[in-house]
């Protein structure tokens, strides 16, 4: 049994959603998502609450049955608060600011970094040293900020570099004479 799959997810005041098929549609305050299931997982809305169940014992039904149930909380989650990563740029000369829909990051490279952020995606730079990027759908959110921090990992040494905000960077000794 999936402790997670369960669970059912509660639908908050503002929030609607709609089954047709496999397919669930999420409506909310910060726009709509949809998520299309497997034939593997059976998909109810009543009451404002969906429920998920399996259409069998088999092991594939039973993952679906906890990834799908995972899938409409966080579209309920997405629609409702949104998602947010924080980054943070530690270095000499390193930083970030937007100009209209691209974030030019100065990392030390030959060249500034431009980056044009997806649709349905927000960059800012409230700092020169902070980005944060916000949108609706948890994967892309995650996906943008993986995208932007690949351009400058942070260096075990001194620590420069692009970072999560909860980041922690294990920081190794220096060369000894």
């Amino acid at each position: 049994m999936s402790r997670i799959g369960k669970k059912p997810v509660e639908l908050p005041t503002g929030v609607s959603a709609s089954v047709s098929g496999q397919t669930v549609e999420v409506k909310g305050p910060k726009g709509a998502r949809n998520f299309t299931a497997t034939d593997d997982v059976t998909i109810k809305v009543e009451d404002n609450v969906v429920s998920i169940e399996p259409r069998g014992k088999s092991k594939r039904a039973r993952q679906q049955w906890g990834m799908s149930r995972t899938m409409v909380a966080n579209m309920v989650t997405g629609v409702t608060d949104g998602f947010k990563k924080e980054l943070e740029i530690n270095g000499v000369g390193y930083r970030a600011q937007m100009t209209g829909n691209t974030l030019k990051l100065n990392l030390g490279l030959s060249h500034d970094v431009d980056y044009v952020a997806p649709e349905g995606v927000t960059v800012t730079a409230p700092k020169q040293t902070i980005i944060i990027v916000e949108g609706i759908d948890e994967q892309v959110v995650g996906q943008v900020a993986a995208d932007i921090r690949a351009w400058r990992k942070p260096e075990p040494y001194k620590g420069k570099g692009i970072k999560y905000k909860d980041e922690y960077i294990f920081r190794k000794e220096g060369k000894k004479k």
